[in-house]
């Protein structure tokens, strides 16, 4: 059972990341690609290269990414990409010959929607099985997948064991931080879903059962939740006067795992909150030319530095990530080029432009990514189509929304919308 003392669970520490220095200097690794896709010219496509830690450029050849408002996939299959989005799954693929890439946004503990996304993006397979079928595809989820919610563990050990079994295949899977995944670290439960207090108090035995074996709990949990969930189900109407004890438990469980170095924080810290994959930035609110001019890598090592709990003892000892997470123009909570605000004049707009195309510009990007921001239309492109915004509050503690593909094919990019188990193509549009 979990403690009742936030400070009486004795857990494994973090493993450190490497030294500011040695991040700067972009350590790179290669995924495997054991089934790699021959590319139009007939030949093997090259490795996946990943720099930073954690990843922060990722040197994808020949496959396609699926980007969404917090979920992005890319695969390895051609030049196109595919962009899938499912309301708060929002994914977006990029490919380099024939694959499609989709893209899926903000999944906010809504395990039955993500699953949707990912099986209209082909990576997941449609039997309950849990199995990747992406091949050599690259997956990127674009965070929030905590709050709103009641089985937020359960879709990060989905997308930690579809990291597992595509690299196993050539592909990979990336996540990137949001905003109510570093207000989670910060302590602030405002947002938490009754149902996601009662995961942590189950989680968190669970994991005492493995002997805190991080790794087995973990990545066993996708399975394992399935039938927490149902006891769960069985037991919400027979806790009568014992609520409150049931939620102070979930609460204090919850602590313990996401206090900055519990380890469902130091998971959390694997991740970016800005990922550039071949010519493409992805993050959760925006960036703007002085997050570039701080250092995108630094940002993401500070973040995850934070999160690992080491920023009072460490020697390197660095500031609270205030520029990346705290702050309404900060990297998770800027919604300048998500946002349409009435009553804009001309200028105003051709300002907000101006500064995402120096931003592009600094990182040598062709266009972002962006999730945070429902759409109620639906996603879309502005600015010339150099943002894509692609959260459509698929979660159903959000809007509940139909999931929505944008596919960008050699340069060229359209949204799809799907209607039961079909695609209805709705709207095409140009990519320049």
């Amino acid at each position: 059972m979990a403690s009742s003392c936030l400070n009486s669970l004795i857990l494994p520490p973090c493993s450190l990341p490497r030294k500011l220095t040695e991040t700067y200097a972009s350590l790179s690794s290669s995924y495997p690609a054991l089934n790699p896709t021959s590319s139009s010219t007939g030949g093997a496509l090259k490795p996946i290269v990943i720099n930073g830690d954690p990843p922060t450029f990722v040197s994808a050849p020949g496959r396609r990414i699926v980007a969404g408002n917090q979920l992005i996939i890319i695969s390895l299959f051609g030049f196109g990409v595919f962009v899938l989005l499912c309301q708060l799954l929002t994914l977006v693929l990029i490919s380099i010959d024939t694959v499609l890439p989709f893209s899926v946004g903000d999944l906010h503990g809504d395990l039955d929607q993500a699953r949707c996304a990912l099986e209209i993006a082909g990576v997941l397979s449609s039997d309950g099985q849990d199995l990747w079928t992406g091949g050599q595809t690259v997956l990127i989820q674009l965070g929030d997948v905590l709050d709103r919610g009641e089985e937020e563990i359960a879709i990060l050990s989905l997308l930690r064991s579809l990291d597992i079994q595509a690299k196993a295949q050539g592909g990979a899977v990336f996540q990137v931080n949001g905003n109510h995944e570093t207000m989670n670290v910060e302590g602030d439960f405002r947002y938490v879903d009754s149902g996601a207090f009662d995961e942590c108090s189950d989680f968190l035995a669970y994991l005492e059962d493995h002997q805190y074996n991080w790794e087995n709990a973990f990545i066993g949990w996708i399975e394992e939740s399935k039938r927490q969930r149902e006891d769960r189900k069985l037991s919400q109407n027979h806790w009568g006067p014992w609520n409150l004890v049931k939620r102070q438990k979930g609460v204090i469980a919850r602590s313990i795992l996401l206090r900055p170095g519990g380890p469902l924080a130091c998971e959390l810290a694997r991740h970016a909150v800005v990922l550039k994959i071949n010519d493409w930035v992805f993050c959760h609110g925006g960036i703007l030319p002085r997050h570039v001019a701080y250092g995108v890598e630094r940002m993401n090592y500070e973040v995850s530095h934070w999160m690992r709990g080491l920023t009072e003892d460490d020697e390197t000892n660095p500031n609270f990530p205030f520029i990346a997470t705290k702050g309404f123009d900060s990297v998770v909570w800027n919604r300048l080029y998500s946002r349409d605000m009435p009553g804009l004049e001309g200028y105003q707009i051709n300002q907000i432009q101006s500064v995402l195309e120096e931003t592009l510009r600094s990182l040598g990007a062709k266009a972002m990514v962006v999730g945070h921001t429902p759409q109620t239309t639906g996603v879309n492109c502005k600015y010339n189509c150099s943002i894509w915004r692609i959260d459509v509050g698929m979660s159903s503690g959000v809007l509940n929304s139909r999931p929505e593909v944008l596919e960008i094919v050699e340069n060229k990019a359209r949204v799809i919308r799907s209607k039961s188990d079909r695609f209805s193509e709705l709207q095409a549009v140009d990519y320049t």
